[in-house]
């Protein structure tokens, strides 16, 4: 017989300016993406300057400029829908930047550090990746055409971005941090 978990089993009760729609809903979403990504370019120059591999350097630092670019891109969202740009905490990427940074103080220099960082940076990646196909569908829904373009542009950089870190693990730095264990 299963043992409940009265924590886990409990019904939440929402907070009183609980969103009640789904444009509601994606507006929080749009909030804590802006926040995520602001954060995110301010955390990336941290992990180039402890990149080592010079390819994933210059990635790194594409990838801030890609960032800057998809900060706009939600500007442009926030006024095409005549709401405030400001951002709302998430969680999750400050989580994920701590992971990061952890990983940065839990190895050494080198490729090993260099496969730690492609890792987290894909966590990230793959959060991104997440909340712009919520978000897109989103939209769709609630029949935001603009908006679907412009999110649907940031979405593929996100994935374009993953592929890149994808192909610098495998083909070099994972190998590379490999032979270091043998040698």
């Amino acid at each position: 017989m299963k043992k409940e978990n009265r924590k886990t089993d409990k019904k939440v009760s929402a907070k009183s300016d609980a969103a009640d729609g789904l444009r509601e809903l994606f507006i929080d979403e749009l909030k804590d993406i802006i926040y995520a990504e602001r954060a995110l370019v301010k955390a990336l120059p941290k992990m180039a300057k402890n990149a080592s591999e010079p390819k994933l350097v210059a990635a790194i630092e594409e990838h801030v400029r890609v960032t800057e670019g998809q900060i706009d891109r939600l500007d442009q969202i926030f006024e095409l829908l005549g709401e405030s740009n400001r951002g709302k905490k998430c969680d999750a990427m400050e989580g994920l930047i701590k992971e990061g940074e952890s990983i940065l103080e839990d190895t050494q220099p080198g490729s090993v550090r260099d496969a730690g960082i492609i890792s987290a940076s894909q966590k990230i990646e793959h959060y991104e990746i997440a909340s712009y196909g919520t978000l897109v569908a989103f939209a769709k829904t609630l029949g935001q055409d603009e908006v679907v373009v412009l999110l649907e542009a940031t979405l593929a950089e996100e994935k374009e971005a993953d592929a890149l870190l994808t192909d610098s693990a495998y083909n070099a730095i994972n190998f590379d941090a490999a032979d270091e264990e043998q040698d």
